[in-house]
């Protein structure tokens, strides 16, 4: 068992939202755990009340919990991509009704921060040239989604 669970709130709408990440991840995301409100409540009887998935092997728990409390961008999910066909296709699933924020960050319909990042852009972030890795900022500080070819083309001005 995962010592450290991510756990994420979900206005009574995390049983769509694990239909979205399983449309979106596929064979990489699998269902761990699953409960349902009961006669207890306080959601509706067998409406789901806890999801436990996978994620690339990172175990992450989805509660049904109501309107009390929402999510915010303060805490997020990193995907890190290897082309840019990959950060264009998560980028763009997750982004269904969904609403773009800066620097490869979005939240999906639900309201989960997700950041798209390319890995090429620690690797330029970290570079000993301070110019190269200045101007990498700077044009990832202009964009929402990451364009992999502008942070190339911003690294060798």
């Amino acid at each position: 068992m995962q010592k450290i669970v991510p756990f994420f709130w979900y206005n009574f709408n995390a049983d769509e939202a694990l239909e979205l990440y399983s449309d979106v991840f596929g064979n990489n995301m699998k269902i761990v755990a699953r409960s349902n409100y009961g006669d207890a409540g306080p959601g509706p009887k067998g409406k789901l009340l806890v999801a436990t998935i996978e994620l690339f092997g990172q175990q992450i728990s989805l509660l049904n919990g109501g309107p009390v409390y929402t999510l915010s961008p303060a805490a997020s999910l990193l995907i890190n991509c290897e082309t840019q066909e990959e950060v264009d296709y998560y980028w763009d699933k997750l982004l269904v009704d969904g609403q773009e924020d800066m620097c490869g960050w979005l939240r999906d319909k639900f309201g989960l921060s997700w950041q798209v990042i390319p890995t090429i852009l620690g690797k330029l972030l970290q570079d000993k040239d301070a110019r190269k890795a200045n101007n990498v900022m700077t044009a990832m500080l202009q964009m929402k989604k990451i364009i992999i070819k502008d942070l190339e083309a911003a690294y060798n001005k």
